[in-house]
């Protein structure tokens, strides 16, 4: 995968979380950066649940939106 094809899969990544997760700012994204675990800090922090309903929700939606992740 080239840059350009990387930098296109992380807006759309990023435009998927934020219609899953909207209460996440561009101040969690810069952090995230698509590293799974900074997501489900930021998830588990936005929304007050617990560090294993943020990873449920987080797997959930990865597999959901695998498409983004393949070469």
């Amino acid at each position: 995968m080239n840059q350009e094809q990387a930098s296109g899969n992380w807006k759309i990544f990023k435009g998927k979380v934020k219609e899953q997760w909207g209460k996440l700012t561009d101040d969690d994204f810069k952090v995230l950066e698509g590293n799974r675990d900074q997501l489900i800090g930021s998830v588990q922090k936005r929304y007050g649940i617990e560090k294993e309903e943020a990873e449920r929700q987080v797997n959930e939606f990865r597999n959901r939106n695998s498409d983004i992740f393949r070469n």
